[in-house]
């Protein structure tokens, strides 16, 4: 009894870990499209995307957020982000970050 005890007790822990792994392993490839999403944003609106990654990486997240209500959830979905609405809302966003940062001289 004992023995079967402790097998269950291992498979519960081993299907918690591979939660968790698959979990992190989610967020890390959600925060890594939306980094690439961010810059390429970056790309479409001439300048410099403040705060570099970290800049890239919250701009494809509040874009998917902004492209997503301004435009729906157009497929293609990679990581749980639509693609093409993220585009076209970072790249608002860093419009109009580039555009708050020339009216206070650069300082964000």
């Amino acid at each position: 009894m004992g023995l079967l005890a402790g097998l269950l007790v291992a498979l519960i822990v081993l299907i918690i870990l591979i939660k968790v792994t698959y979990t992190l392993i989610g967020l890390v490839f959600t925060l890594f499209v939306a980094g690439l999403i961010g810059f390429l944003a970056g790309y479409l609106v001439p300048g410099r995307m403040p705060y570099g990654w970290l800049g890239a990486i919250v701009a494809g997240l509040l874009g998917s957020w902004l492209g997503t209500l301004l435009i729906g959830s157009i497929p293609p979905h990679i990581g749980g982000i639509a693609v093409i609405p993220a585009i076209v809302g970072a790249a608002i966003l860093a419009f109009a970050a580039r555009l708050v940062g020339s009216v206070t001289g650069g300082r964000l």
